[in-house]
C-alpha cells in the first residue's frame, strides 16, 4: 500500500472498487486501470508497490475476473485478503482463448514464480500436464507427482479444474490418449483389443487397437507439445501446407481431417469453458484406487473403466426429468452428459421415469451398435433398480452390470443378491459411486431448475 497522506476522496458506494485500508483507490491505480481491461480472455498480473509480479492469474473475461479483487468481498476473504492488501499495481496480457490464457498462466507461474501463486495453493503441488515421451504411443495425462525422467512436463497449472478441461479440449483436436496401457507396437494381440469410448467418439485415434502408426501418432503428439510450447501460428500453418500437400497426392481422407483440426485450433475460443469440462476437485481419493475396489466387490474380470449414472428429478410432478452422466477412468466426461425429458409418465413416478430413460439410453446405443458402459449406476434402492432392468427385458437388450445405491445408508443393490451390499464409509469404491451418484444428482437438477425457470419466466 501507498504511504500517500493527500486528501482522499469519499468512499464510494459499496458496489465501488473498495480500499481495504478504508481509502478509495486513486483514479490511476490499479482499480482505474481494471475498468479498461477488455472483456476478453487474458492473464492478469498483480504487482506490489516495488513493481515486483506478486500474483497471476487466467481469465475467460479479464475485465470482469480481475475487477472483483477490488470489492469489499475480496478484501475480507480470508482466502485474498493479504494479496489484496499488497497490489499497488495490474496490467494483462490478452489471450486468444481460455485455453491459450491457461497456457500463459502456466508459463509465467513457473518462470516469475509469484508469491502468492505459491501461497494459494492450499497446501497441494501443482498440477502439471504430462506426456510419456519414451512409449511408443505417447500417453498424455494430468498429474500432481510429475516423474523425474522419460517425460516432458508442462506447468504448473494454477487450477486443477481448468487444467482437466483443456486436456478434453486438447484431445478432441488431436486424439491423443489419456489410458494407463502399455501398449507395443509390434504386439499384434493389440489388434483384437477393444477401445475404449473414447475412440467411438472420434476422441482418441486408438492406438490401443493399432488403427494408427507410431510415426503418425507421434506427429499429432508433436503437434500438441508445439501447441503447449505457445507455437499456435507455426503449427496452423505447418498443418494448412500439409492439408494442401495431402489434397494435391489425391489423399482427401488426411486433408479432410487435417482441415477440421485446424479449424478446431482456430475456433478454441468457442470450445466452451473449462471448468464446465471436469467436475470441480472434490473427489478425495485415487480414481484408480475406486476403480479396483469396484471391481472387487462386484467380481468384475476388470475395472469399469466407463460408468455411466442415472437419477431422476421433479417437483409436486412437474417438468420431471432425467439426467445421464459418464465417467471415463474414474472421472467425469461431461463431453457425454445427457439431458432427457420424461414423456410417458405422469405424476410422480420415479420407477417408470428410470424406465423410460434407461429404454431411450440403450435402445440408441444398440440401434447404433455404440459401446455400453462397464457400469450401470441407478440413483435408488432395489426398486429402481428392477425399473431399470425390466426396461432391458423389455427390449430384449442384456444389460451391462448394473447396480443401485440407496442414499439412506448408502446400501448397493445388485441383480441377483437378496441382500445389498454395505460397504465401509471410507470404502474407495463407495466413495467413486457416491460421486457419480450425486454428480446425477446435480446434473438433473440443474436441468430441472432451467425448466422451471423457463416456464415461469415464459423464456
Amino acid at each position: 500500500m501507498s504511504d500517500d497522506t493527500s486528501q482522499a476522496p469519499e468512499m464510494p458506494a459499496p458496489a465501488q472498487p473498495f480500499d481495504p485500508a478504508g481509502e478509495a483507490l486513486k483514479s490511476r491505480g490499479a482499480a482505474a486501470k481494471v475498468r479498461e481491461f477488455p472483456q476478453a480472455p487474458g492473464v492478469y498480473l498483480m504487482k506490489d508497490t516495488a513493481g515486483r509480479v506478486i500474483y497471476v492469474g487466467k481469465a475467460k473475461n479479464l475485465r470482469a475476473r480481475a475487477g472483483s479483487y477490488f470489492l469489499k468481498a475480496a478484501a475480507e476473504d480470508r482466502r485474498t485478503a493479504d494479496l489484496v492488501r499488497e497490489i499497488a499495481d495490474i496490467d494483462f496480457i490478452a489471450a486468444e482463448s481460455e485455453v491459450d490464457a491457461l497456457l500463459v498462466e502456466a508459463r509465467l507461474i513457473k518462470d516469475v514464480q509469484p508469491k502468492f501463486n505459491q501461497d494459494l495453493k492450499d497446501d497441494k503441488t501443482f498440477p502439471y500436464l504430462e506426456i510419456a515421451t519414451r512409449e511408443d504411443f505417447p500417453r498424455v495425462e494430468f498429474t500432481r507427482q510429475p516423474h523425474e525422467r522419460g517425460t516432458k512436463l508442462y506447468g504448473p497449472f494454477g487450477s486443477a479444474s481448468s487444467l482437466r478441461g483443456a486436456i478434453q479440449v486438447l484431445q478432441k483436436i488431436f486424439k491423443f490418449r489419456t489410458c494407463t496401457l502399455d501398449i507395443d507396437e509390434n504386439d499384434e494381440k493389440w489388434r483384437w483389443y477393444r477401445p475404449c469410448l473414447l475412440a467411438s467418439i472420434d476422441q482418441c485415434s486408438a492406438p490401443c487397437n493399432l488403427r494408427i502408426s507410431k510415426e503418425d501418432y507421434r506427429r499429432d503428439v508433436q503437434r500438441l507439445r508445439m501447441f503447449m510450447e505457445g507455437k499456435k501460428q507455426k503449427l496452423l500453418g505447418e498443418m494448412k501446407e500439409e492439408m494442401r500437400t495431402a489434397a494435391a497426392a489425391l489423399q482427401f481422407e488426411q486433408a479432410a481431417r487435417l482441415r477440421d483440426e485446424i479449424q478446431m485450433l482456430e475456433t478454441l475460443d468457442e470450445r466452451g469453458e473449462l471448468d464446465t469440462h471436469v467436475q470441480p476437485e472434490v473427489f478425495f481419493v485415487d480414481p484408480k484406487k475406486g476403480l479396483s475396489g469396484l471391481q472387487k466387490v462386484l467380481k468384475l474380470d476388470e475395472p469399469p473403466r466407463t460408468i455411466e449414472g442415472v437419477d431422476i428429478a421433479h417437483l409436486g410432478g412437474g417438468e420431471t426429468v432425467a439426467s445421464l452422466v459418464q465417467f471415463i477412468d474414474g472421472l467425469p466426461f461431461k463431453p457425454n452428459y445427457r439431458r432427457f425429458k420424461i414423456r410417458d409418465v405422469r405424476g410422480v413416478d420415479d420407477y417408470a421415469g428410470i424406465r423410460e430413460v434407461i429404454a431411450r439410453r440403450f435402445q440408441r446405443l444398440h440401434d447404433e451398435s455404440q459401446i455400453f458402459p462397464d457400469l450401470l449406476l441407478i440413483d435408488g434402492g432395489k426398486g429402481q433398480l428392477s425399473s431399470g432392468l425390466a426396461a432391458f427385458r423389455e427390449l430384449g437388450i442384456t444389460p451391462p452390470k448394473t447396480i443401485s445405491l440407496a442414499k439412506r445408508d448408502e446400501e448397493i443393490f445388485v441383480i441377483g443378491q437378496d441382500e445389498p451390499l454395505r460397504l465401509s464409509r471410507h470404502s474407495y469404491a463407495l466413495r467413486l459411486l457416491q460421486y457419480v451418484r450425486d454428480e446425477s444428482h446435480r446434473f438433473a437438477q440443474h436441468y430441472h431448475h432451467i425448466l422451471r425457470r423457463k416456464s415461469m419466466l415464459g423464456e
